[in-house]
Formats: structure tokens, C-alpha cells, sequence
């Protein structure tokens, strides 16, 4: 019998014009979906005019000018619908959503929707089973004493997980300036889904959005969990470790790992998982 972690998975991941989940833009998004491990996967691209000015040094690590993006985004509303009913595709149809630091990255997408659509993901995802592997909480459980960083390129090294060529395979696509090839499709590089992912050296020539890279890392790296804590895992369904991991994250948040987690960002210090219940308005 297949292990789910050699099954069907989807990946979520989203450019950003910063790293606050309240008030930042998405300006990319990227989900992937592979039915079988190993198997080339399949991707789905989408590149946000965000409506505001993109901050000088998010520019400068994503190559996601202003410029840029009037010229080649979609506006907001259509396009983060468009990911909701995609997310919630997968959802219906039983694969699990792979997310790093979902609590950001979700969060992020649900306050795009409550601005541009007056809706919310948890109503785009109310009819469907949502369960979300972030391996960024599968790591600090699992490897809990371990030192060193727990950013995505930290994980990525930890498991020996590299996207050398995946990632122009997932794209079926030749390195080449960025430019839009599609109503929902982009490529170029852009800032990943929340703090700690790997910005490396980036630009308009780089061969792929690296929001469509960070996600199909954390899907892999979910895939590398999981075999290297086989005894564990296999044991355990998807949804069965969907609802470990929020006891899990309250745990990291509160407890000694929280300082070990210092440098993974915003969503180590919130205790809600995977998504953040809507601040109160005199608080936002």
C-alpha cells in the first residue's frame, strides 16, 4: 500500500509585497500539484498588479517592480478568487494542500480576499475537507532538538531537497526573460510565501517564479519528512496529522521552541493554525 506521503499532494505558495499577513499584498501565486511522487508535476501561475506601491526592498530581492507589475498583473479580486476556488479544488478532491508557515501564507490569502471580495477563505473552503501538511511545524515536531535554521533553504538542505531542473521541468519551460503567457500564467521570479524562504539572487531573467520554487520545495519536503520519519508517519492519515499539527504549533509558540524558532518568521509566535482568526478591527 501506497504511503500518503508517495500520493497526491498540492502545493501553495504566493509572492509578497512583505511579510506582514494583515496588511501585505500578494503580487504572485503559484500551485502545484502532483499525483504520484516523482511524477512531473502540474503548476498554475498567477501575477498580481497588488493596487499599492511595492516596497523598495521587496523589489529589490523579487525583481517585481511596479513597472512590472501595471504592466503585466491581473488586479486583485479576480486573481485571489481564482486561487480560493483552486485551493478548494484540491481540497474536494481529497489532496492534501502543502503550505510552509501556513499560517502567513493563508492568512495572507484570506485578508486578500476579505479586502477585494468581502468574503473569506474559510467560506471559499466551508463545503470542503481542508487539510493542510506545513512542513515548517512537521520539522519542529519531529526534530525538535535539533539546531540550525528552519527556513525553507535551512529544511531544504536538511533533507537533501533540491529543485535543480524540477522547476523548469514543473514549468515546461526554457529560462528567458519573465513575461506573461496567460490570462492565470506568469513567469519570473518572485518574493516567497512569508519570512524565512529563500530570496537567492533574483531578477526579470531568473528561469522561474521562485513562488512556484517555494512551493515546489515545501512539497517536497513534506515527501522527505516523511520518508525519513516513516515509522511515524505512515501511521498517521493526512487529516489525522492535520489536526496534530495545531496542537503542535500552540506547543511551539509557547513552548522552549519558540526561542529555537526565533528566526522563522511572524508565524512562530501566533498559536492559531493554519489560519488566523480575523483580528478585531480596533486592533487591525
Amino acid at each position: 500500500m501506497t504511503c500518503w506521503y508517495e500520493g497526491p499532494l498540492a502545493a501553495f505558495g504566493a509572492g509578497t509585497t512583505g511579510v506582514d499577513a494583515e496588511k501585505d499584498r500578494i503580487v504572485s501565486a503559484a500551485l502545484i500539484v502532483q499525483d504520484t511522487a516523482g511524477i512531473r508535476p502540474r503548476v498554475r501561475r498567477w501575477l498580481v498588479n497588488p493596487g499599492v506601491p511595492v516596497p523598495h526592498g521587496a523589489a529589490e530581492a523579487h525583481g517585481l517592480t511596479d513597472e512590472f507589475l501595471h504592466r503585466n498583473g491581473r488586479w486583485p479580486a479576480p486573481v485571489v478568487e481564482e486561487v480560493a476556488r483552486a485551493l478548494a479544488e484540491q481540497c474536494a478532491a481529497g489532496r492534501p494542500l502543502v503550505v510552509m508557515n501556513a499560517p502567513f501564507g493563508l492568512t495572507l490569502l484570506d485578508r486578500e480576499l476579505r479586502r477585494h471580495r468581502a468574503s473569506s477563505l474559510g467560506r471559499r473552503l466551508e463545503n470542503v475537507s481542508l487539510c493542510v501538511l506545513d512542513p515548517l511545524v512537521l520539522d519542529r515536531h519531529l526534530d525538535r532538538y535539533r539546531k540550525g535554521s528552519r527556513d525553507l533553504t535551512g529544511l531544504c538542505a536538511q533533507y537533501a531537497v533540491g529543485a535543480d531542473g524540477a522547476l523548469d521541468t514543473a514549468a515546461g519551460e526554457p529560462a528567458g526573460p519573465a513575461r506573461p503567457t496567460g490570462s492565470d500564467l506568469a513567469t519570473g521570479p518572485d518574493l516567497p510565501v512569508g519570512p524565512g524562504l529563500p530570496t537567492g539572487p533574483a531578477g526579470p531573467s531568473a528561469p522561474a517564479a521562485l513562488s512556484t520554487l517555494s512551493a515546489l520545495s515545501a512539497l517536497e519536503l513534506v515527501r522527505a519528512i516523511g520518508r525519513r520519519f516513516a515509522p511515524r508517519m505512515a501511521r498517521l492519515s493526512p487529516h489525522e496529522l492535520h489536526a496534530l499539527q495545531a496542537v503542535w504549533h500552540v506547543t511551539q509558540t509557547r513552548g522552549p521552541q519558540a526561542w529555537f524558532s526565533r528566526g522563522a518568521g511572524e508565524g512562530a509566535s501566533h498559536p492559531a493554525w493554519p489560519l488566523r482568526p480575523e483580528r478585531p478591527a480596533a486592533a487591525a
